[in-house]
């Protein structure tokens, strides 16, 4: 069942606050009638003392005659001893009375029964009584109409959210700007342009991933046909066929080549899908890098590794991680030459884990976008698919990646993976 949270808010507003009011001025009815009639009891109490003390009720130090009227005093003598002074009220033909039996000669059981006509007081109390409901009534109201003003106010912010997703397409998307926001929206804004941005990505590369493929599967389909017309001119030697046929079968190679790592897109997106996990980040990446150190050494390069902290324990896809941390070494050692060194470390800072690899490779042009599909540099074979797959992993775990040429004096590219502590799973570092 879908429960509206205004619906819910605009409840507990309206019962947390009736609830309150109610409260409130049941505690001041009962504060006021109980200050109104410790007060008349306390008056025939001294009534009471000073008939006891001095026999006579004119002795009593009065100075307003009004507090006698109404007023009524009886000598009675009760069956049993009474050790305190006794009170109660009784009603009768619309007249409501307060009586009060004072010890007079507890020897003899005789008692002073001392009563007044209380209805003026009592009408009073009824007064306040009905004024106090009116104001609730009223007060009730008021609340109502500030929890349906308070639910769409907490609510506009959502609403605008609302409405400007919903004008966004794949044409056109902009980021939502965060000073507009409450500061309690501030964290769903950020998560919301974090998704923006990777729906940009998306369609940006997803436009380059079908042009480039159709480029790419269209060179060697152009090459096959263009050697077979050649060779078809006129007859030709076995050699020359054979020659055709490598031709053929090298530019078959390439499409397949191809066409996996397209395949390879469509299980990564399969592993975006996968539970993540909790791992040691850091144990993952001395696997990794044991793994490609004897590689190195077999291409006559050196692999160094210096890994700090020494645990960080993260929630994500391992897989994810794996494929972006071999595509950087994939590269570093593919670029770097025979008896150079390739570096692979990771360190803190104040955004989270830092995974870096820095080859002396020939570095890079910081005017390509090297993580679109099919671009490539330098004098290296490869589909110009690595990148591109590494960046969506990367975007997949919640991670920032980079790439951009040394900044240390040494020829050389730095690539970076950035798992970020606020847009990861929770994080537990020593």
């Amino acid at each position: 069942m879908q429960r509206s949270i205004r619906k819910r808010f605009f409840i507990q507003l309206i019962f947390a606050s009736a609830s309150l009011i109610l409260i409130f001025t049941s505690f001041a009815y009962l504060y006021i009638e109980k200050s109104i009639y410790d007060e008349k009891r306390d008056e025939l109490i001294k009534f009471a003392q000073n008939i006891a003390s001095y026999k006579s009720l004119y002795d009593a130090t009065v100075t307003n005659p009004d507090t006698f009227l109404g007023l009524s005093v009886e000598l009675v003598n009760l069956k049993q001893q009474l050790d305190y002074v006794h009170m109660y009220e009784k009603t009768t033909k619309n007249r409501t009375y307060l009586t009060i039996i004072y010890p007079f000669k507890i020897h003899d059981l005789s008692y002073l029964k001392i009563t007044r006509d209380i209805t003026p007081t009592k009408q009073l109390l009824n007064n306040i009584l009905n004024s106090i409901f009116i104001i609730n009534t009223v007060g009730f109201i008021l609340i109502i109409l500030y929890a349906i003003a308070l639910s769409k106010m907490l609510i506009a912010p959502v609403t605008t959210l609302s409405n400007r997703l919903s004008n966004m397409n794949e044409h056109l998307m902009q980021t939502i700007k965060i000073e507009e926001l409450p500061k309690e929206f501030e964290p769903l804004g950020n998560t919301l342009n974090h998704l923006i941005n990777r729906l940009q990505n998306f369609v940006k590369y997803q436009k380059e991933l079908f042009i480039g493929t159709a480029h790419e599967l269209k060179t060697p389909l152009a090459v096959i046909k263009l050697k077979n017309q050649v060779t078809l001119l006129k007859k030709r030697t076995p050699e020359e066929y054979v020659e055709a046929l490598k031709t053929t079968n090298k530019a078959v190679d390439d499409m397949n080549h191809i066409v996996s790592n397209i395949l390879n897109i469509g299980r990564q997106e399969g592993a975006q899908l996968e539970k993540p996990t909790e791992v040691d980040i850091i144990a993952v990446l001395r696997e990794k890098a044991n793994d490609f150190k004897l590689l190195a050494e077999n291409e006559g390069k050196q692999l160094i590794m210096s890994f700090k902290p020494d645990l960080f324990m993260a929630t994500l896809q391992v897989s994810l991680l794996n494929q972006i941390v071999q595509n950087f070494l994939q590269n570093a050692l593919k670029f770097t030459p025979k008896d150079k060194r390739v570096y692979i470390s990771s360190y803190l800072n104040d955004e989270g884990l830092v995974i870096e690899v820095l080859d002396e490779g020939c570095g890079i042009d910081d005017s390509v976008d090297l993580f679109a599909p099919f671009k490539r540099q330098g004098n290296k074979s490869g589909v110009g698919l690595g990148l591109f797959l590494a960046k969506s992993a990367a975007d997949a775990i919640g991670g920032k990646i980079e790439l951009k040429n040394r900044g240390d004096g040494v020829s050389g590219t730095k690539a970076s993976l950035t798992i970020i502590s606020k847009l990861c799973c929770p994080l537990h570092f020593k």
